[in-house]
């Protein structure tokens, strides 16, 4: 059962739901001063407004001949009228025998404005300016007070401070649920992963129904738990088959050397001698063989690709081979041709390719290398018995013999063309046996340089 996810400051869970409470903390932040800001605006608006509206009814009563004194006005109001000449004709009582609010210069109309307290006091008033031309010129100053504006203003800021906490602790409680729950398929397939063992890879996780990620996540576990298993299969496969292979020359040395002491006179030492340097030699080229693949398979730094002349290469291949009697290796076909690559492990594949030909010869080898549309085509061809259609894929495998006895008889190890498709394929390159005469024709494509 998998263990439920606990607060850990580390853990997926912690960072989503603290990140997601930085952005609604941060994006809650930015709402309140917006709303702060645009509310006092909107209040200042209507104040502003109603001030106006206020101004103009004053005004129509020196246009009528008719101006009341003191002039009408609410508590948080302060209005005066000036003539022409700047002085107050008429205030309202709470500015009685106080100066003007405010000089405005002859032909101006002020925009609405803040200012301080008129009668001296604290608070911040909102002032409009209404001038009247005509004869009887005047103008009316209307100062409101802003408190009732500062007030609502600090009434939804200290419910925004006290709300916003809760929202965020809304918030994040919400995400903690919300990613627990998505998370917990994740966990699942964890403690299973966990729960499998080198020995028990035959198990796989169980794949959610919601074709989601997680479940994509779950199926891409069970294709790697696929390939770990069948890695873990073909090492064990591996292992097997090159103790069984080493054992066989140990096992035939030992023989030798048994027999010969027990009857030393009537053995031939130099006889002995030679079966052990065969088998020798043999495990030489097993051991060679399985350190060649031990590396590829390890990942090891190769040199970096050069060109390589391919003709040079068989050739140098060729004149290496032993002598055999009747039989013949025609090299007419090869021309000259470059591939990128490293040229030890090129002569290498060539090598074997050449050797598995003259190991089930008849009686001749034809090697070819020809160019064209980009690629370097090398054909190694012996008139032997051949490859039926069914194994021409499996003898490229490791430790793959379809005459194990003949193959041990002639000192073959079963790694030869197993190398040979792991060296052509990273060349970028490919190997088959084709189709054709008699005997098996052996063809490796690689990119031309």
């Amino acid at each position: 059962m998998a263990e439920p996810t606990r607060w850990r400051a580390g853990s997926v869970r912690t960072r989503v739901m603290l990140a997601a409470t930085a952005v609604a903390a941060l994006a809650l932040a930015i709402a309140a001063a917006a709303l702060i800001a645009v509310l006092r605006t909107a209040l200042v608006h209507d104040i502003d407004q109603v001030a106006e509206l206020r101004a103009a009814a004053i005004v129509a009563g020196p246009a009528s001949g008719r101006l009341a004194s003191p002039l009408p006005a609410d508590d948080d109001e302060e209005i005066q009228v000036l003539d022409r000449s700047g002085q107050v004709v008429a205030a309202s009582a709470n500015l009685l025998g106080r100066p003007p609010i405010a000089a405005v210069p002859a032909g101006t109309q002020p925009p609405p404005r803040t200012i301080r307290d008129p009668r001296g006091g604290t608070g911040q008033y909102r002032l409009v300016t209404v001038r009247v031309g005509g004869p009887e010129e005047v103008t009316v100053h209307v100062a409101t007070s802003l408190k009732f504006a500062d007030d609502t203003v600090v009434v939804v800021r200290t419910s925004l401070f006290v709300g916003a906490p809760l929202l965020l602790a809304l918030v994040a409680w919400l995400t903690w649920l919300s990613v627990g729950r998505a998370l917990r398929p994740v966990e699942q397939i964890r403690a299973q992963v966990a729960d499998i063992s080198s020995r028990d890879l035959g198990r796989r996780v169980a794949v959610p129904r919601s074709g989601d990620e997680i479940a994509r996540l779950a199926t891409t576990m069970n294709a790697m738990l696929d390939r770990l298993q069948a890695a873990a299969e073909r090492q064990r496969r591996f292992v097997a088959d090159a103790s069984h292979e080493l054992q066989t020359p140990l096992a035939a040395a030992r023989t030798d050397l048994e027999v010969s002491l027990a009857h030393p006179q009537a053995g031939s030492w130099p006889d002995t001698a030679r079966d052990l340097l065969a088998q020798n030699q043999r495990m030489q080229r097993l051991v060679a063989d399985l350190l060649f693949i031990a590396r590829g398979e390890s990942g090891t730094a190769r040199a970096a690709p050069v060109p390589v002349d391919l003709h040079e290469v068989v050739l140098d291949e060729v004149r290496r081979l032993p002598g055999v009697d009747g039989l013949r290796v025609d090299t007419a076909g090869v021309r000259l041709a470059f591939v990128a690559g490293r040229a030890e492990d090129l002569a290498r594949a060539v090598r074997n390719l050449l050797d598995n030909a003259v190991r089930h010869a008849a009686s001749r080898v034809e090697v070819a290398v020809t160019t064209g549309d980009g690629l370097v085509i090398l054909t190694v061809h012996d008139d032997g018995p051949g490859v039926p259609v069914p194994d021409r894929t499996r003898v490229f495998d490791r430790f793959t013999r379809l005459d194990r006895a003949r193959s041990r008889s002639t000192g073959g190890t079963g790694l030869g063309l197993a190398i040979v498709k792991d060296i052509v394929e990273g060349h970028h390159g490919h190997v088959h046996i084709a189709d054709g005469a008699a005997g098996a024709r052996f063809v490796v494509t690689l990119p031309a340089d």
